[in-house]
């Protein structure tokens, strides 16, 4: 578990993807918390289909448990206010990628720029990581300002196959020292 001031990151396991799948209801008891109906309601990020693949992959790579999928909780409400995490472990030049997502009830808050923040601490506590990438639609937005207060810098447009260009970011070691 990642904590922050306001934020408990939850790692999620094949428990948690299992009730998201069912019956969301069943997560509100695992996790004790209220989980608001719009809570993976990003499409492209979160959807179910994200939450199969999410699910079907960490039952098939459990060791990526921990750089995988995490559930943001907020702890003063108690409520489950987003999913985010990694997109797996680091490759072989140390390098990892974080993802989050914001219920808009809980946006504006800086929640956002706090679970990043988390992500990226979490990263460089470990000593292979080198590197924190993110991606971004290709526009400016409340997620890239999110990357540039936590100090990632705009590398370069980029082509996906799903969503066509979007922005990397970047975060080095060396820089998040200084930071």
């Amino acid at each position: 578990m990642i904590e922050t001031t306001n934020l408990k990151l939850v790692p999620c396991e094949l428990k948690h993807f299992e009730a998201i799948l069912k019956d969301p209801r069943q997560l509100e008891q695992i996790l004790g918390v209220t989980v608001p109906d719009d809570w993976f309601d990003f499409p492209g990020v979160a959807g179910i289909e994200a939450m199969r693949f999410s699910y079907e992959y960490l039952k098939a790579n459990p060791d990526v448990l921990g750089w995988w999928m995490y559930l943001f909780i907020h702890v003063k409400d108690s409520v489950l206010i987003g999913p985010g995490g990694y997109k797996g472990e680091a490759n072989e030049m140390g390098m990892v990628e974080i993802g989050y997502a914001i219920i808009p009830a809980y946006r504006g808050r800086g929640l956002a720029k706090e679970a990043a923040q988390g992500l990226i601490d979490y990263a460089f506590s470990h000593s292979h990581i080198r590197i924190v990438d993110a991606h971004t639609l290709a526009e400016r937005n409340a997620s890239t300002r999110v990357l540039e207060k936590v100090g990632m810098k705009y590398v370069g447009a980029v082509q996906d196959p799903d969503d066509g260009e979007i922005w990397h970011w970047s975060l080095k070691r060396e820089d998040y020292r200084r930071a």
